[in-house]
Order: C-alpha cells, then structure tokens, then sequence
C-alpha cells in the first residue's frame, strides 16, 4: 500500500485519522475486502478452542473483550488479495435464479433428515412429534435455528409477508409475537425486540456454516487474509459471544453478553441512570449527518463518553437502556429515506452513506475492536408493532449496505430497532425527522471494566 493514502480511505495502523469527505471505494474484482471478522466463541471442533461458555469457565487472557489479537486490516484499506469478497447483489435474488445455489444446509441436511430421524440434532430428538412452537414453528423442523427462527426467514422480502407470518401467544402475562427473524415481547406497556442475531451475517455470505456446541450454536463466516468470525447464541437465540479468529489463531472478543451470568428478562436489563449532564453544544452530541463533513462525523463516532462509565455492561443492557445509550454521542443518518412499509435501501439512498461509511472505517482502523450500534427509529403513524419489526429491519438493511457497498468490518456492527420510542420531534403525526437511523459508538459500555484492567 503506497504512504499516500487517498481521500476516504482509513490510515494504516499507528496512523493518525485524517478525516476526508470522499467515498471509499467499492470493492472491485480480485480486490481485497476489510477483514471478515466478528462474533462468540471457538469455532467447534478445534482442539485449541477456549474453553469458556455460558456455564461460567473462565475465558482465558486472549478471549477477552479488550484485549487485542492480531492486527488486521479493514475498511478498505490495502490487504493481501483475497477472492472472497462479498457479492454486492442480493443474495435472495441468486437464490431464486438459481436454487440449487441455496445454503446446502437447507438443501442436503432437509432430505437427509426426513429420511433418518436419528440424524437430527441431538438436542432436537425426543420431542414429540407435532413439536410445535407457540407461532406456527416445529422445534423439530429441519430448517430450524435457535430462538424459534428458521434460515428460510431471511427470504423475506416485504412487509405483507411478515404480517401474514406473524404468530402471537401469551406467556406468564406477557404478549409474545413471532415473525420471521424476529421475536416481540410486551410487557407493562413496553415492547422489546429481540432479533435472528446470524440472518444478517447468513445474508453477507451464504457460505455461513452452522455447527452445534453443547447447548450452543455458532455461526461461521470467512473473511478475507484467513479470518473468521463467530457468533455465538443460546437456544432461545440470544447473542452470547461475537469475536473474531486470526490466520494465527489468536482470538478477540468483540462482544461477550454472557459474562453477568445466565439470561435475564428484557426488564432486568434495563439501567436506569441519570440524564447525563451534556456540557458539548447539542449539534456535535447529535450529529445531523446532512449538515456534518466527514470531520465532525469522525469525531462524534470516537468521543469519549459525556458522563463517567461506572462499569461494564453487556449488549442487552445497552440496547434496552436509552439513559445508558445517551452517554455517547450519536450521529443521525437522516440522509436515508425509505419508502412506506419498506426497509429496502436503493442504490441512491445507499450512496449517501458513503461519508458514514469512511468514518466509522477510519475509526475500526484506528481500533479493530470498536463495536458501533446502528439504531432504526420511525414516527409515531401505524402500530407500535409494525413500527418496532419495520425500524428493526431497517436498521439491519443500512448496516448491510454498509458492510456490502463499503467494506465496513459487519462484526463491528450491531443493530437494533425502536419502533416509535424516541421520538425526535414530539408529534403523533407523519414527522420525516423521525423516520431516521443513527449510528453511536458503545464500545466504552461494552469493554470499559476490560480497559481499565489492562
């Protein structure tokens, strides 16, 4: 790679970031694409995994969050070529051309399957038969995955398909609804989201492998210069470890949801805290991404937090607390405008992601480790159902774009969606200001207790 970098693209490592407004650009043939990296736990089978899990082992120094593994480079700055770069199409739509292309575990292992019940998962047998879920799911289906989603959900194309999927139950009091990828929870009045934590790496590579560990599922993709990534997920599907494998076999955690113990209720990982005391002026602690050069973007996106971090936290806990969330800074990508009922992002919307994209780019150069939550927001119109499945979706499309269009690292995002909760302008009507996504910086709330150790 030559000293002189061009605009956009990140600065080598131990460079200091030089902002610039330009598009990094995309990925061409034969060229190499930002190191595949994120997710949970050693992949299974290695005799060098570690050997910590969620039943409390302890994860050994080079597993845990924080601590650096080998130094790699993404974002689209210079790495060995590498022939395994992410096809930009979508990968629903090869499927359909062409279905003998589909993952091969939804082809072979479905026949082989029915044809030897004794070759299904072990913890899959002796259920009964009918082995119905609440929401229309067979635990024993062969397309099925943890957390009662199937690997077929990811074929889902429109809106009208998700509400006709759409299952509800009662639970303990509690109002349950399934859909496709996603599971909704009400509860006191509020709802939570809980999405298919592999869909969208199984989107970015129909390669993914998925192999069982225990009680476990880990989900595999390759990334170009011999890095994997793993995520890690309990049988109700939740994230319990992300990270990232080097050609050398080193490991980093960029995500570790399990070390507070076992799964708690979505109400039990709620924080509270105190508004933070904002003493930056309100334009650079939000960001209006229209209004903001590459610069400003830059900086909100590697700011410390606005108010002392008492301790660790895990993912959840971040998702779920909006005081929690409001000690960083955020920037509000309300570039993106996508059409009623849809999360598709078009080829023009996605093109003015290019400034976000070179800066949270510079920003994973800089650190490998950064963990950047992309959040989806929309106005108060429609249900808070619709609203919460719709912003969660959308949430994920712009971080597909962003992996996909401008080789922003994917295990170095996280999403979520929030329905109508935050409303940015204060009105039950049709508001565009509060149709918006936003992307913050949370590693300091994730890998804070892991830093100060070191």
């Amino acid at each position: 790679m030559p000293t002189q970098r061009g605009p956009g693209q990140p600065p080598a490592p131990g460079q200091a970031p030089a902002p610039s407004r330009a598009t990094p650009p995309a990925a061409g043939p034969g060229q190499a694409e930002p190191n595949r990296p994120p997710a949970g736990e050693p992949r299974p089978g290695r005799p060098d995994a570690p050997g910590a899990g969620p039943n409390g082992a302890p994860l050994p120094p080079n597993q845990q969050p924080g601590v650096p593994g080998r130094p790699f480079v993404p974002g689209g700055a210079g790495t060995p070529s590498d022939d395994r770069s992410f096809d930009r199409r979508d990968p629903r739509d090869q499927d359909r051309r062409d279905p003998a292309s589909r993952d091969v575990d939804r082809r072979d292992d479905r026949d082989l399957d029915r044809r030897n019940p004794d070759r299904r998962d072990p913890d899959r047998r002796g259920f009964d038969d009918r082995g119905d879920l609440p929401g229309g799911y067979r635990r024993d289906a062969p397309d099925s995955i943890p957390g009662g989603f199937r690997r077929g959900d990811i074929d889902v194309r429109s809106y009208d398909d998700v509400r006709r999927a759409r299952r509800e139950f009662n639970e303990n009091g509690r109002l349950i609804i399934r859909e496709p990828g996603r599971v909704i929870v009400r509860d006191d009045d509020r709802y939570f989201l809980r999405h298919d934590e592999t869909e969208r790496f199984r989107l970015l590579d129909r390669d993914a492998r998925i192999e069982r560990r225990g009680r476990d599922t880990v989900t595999i993709i390759d990334r170009p210069g011999g890095y994997q990534v793993f995520t890690v997920v309990d049988d109700d599907g939740r994230l319990l470890r992300r990270y990232r494998r080097g050609p050398d076999g080193r490991e980093v955690v960029l995500i570790d949801n399990s070390y507070a113990g076992p799964p708690r209720s979505f109400e039990q990982d709620v924080v509270v805290l105190p508004p933070p005391d904002i003493r930056i002026p309100r334009d650079r602690y939000v960001v209006e991404a229209d209004q903001a050069d590459e610069g400003a973007i830059y900086e909100a996106l590697t700011a410390p937090p606005v108010a002392p971090i008492e301790r660790r936290y895990t993912l959840d806990q971040v998702r779920y607390s909006p005081t929690l969330r409001a000690r960083m800074r955020s920037v509000d990508i309300d570039t993106i405008t996508f059409d009623t009922g849809s999360w598709q992002v078009t080829p023009d919307q996605a093109r003015r992601l290019a400034t976000i994209a070179a800066a949270i780019n510079q920003a994973i150069q800089r650190n490998p480790q950064e963990v950047f939550l992309i959040e989806g927001y929309t106005d108060a119109v429609g249900n808070d159902v619709d609203n919460l499945s719709l912003s969660d979706r959308r949430a994920q499309a712009v971080a597909e774009v962003l992996t996909r269009d401008f080789r922003v690292p994917p295990e170095n995002l996280t999403t979520q969606g929030y329905g109508e909760q935050y409303l940015k302008v204060n009105t039950q009507g049709a508001a565009r200001e509060n149709r918006r996504v936003t992307v913050r910086r949370i590693t300091p709330l994730l890998q804070q207790q892991a830093q100060q150790q070191r």
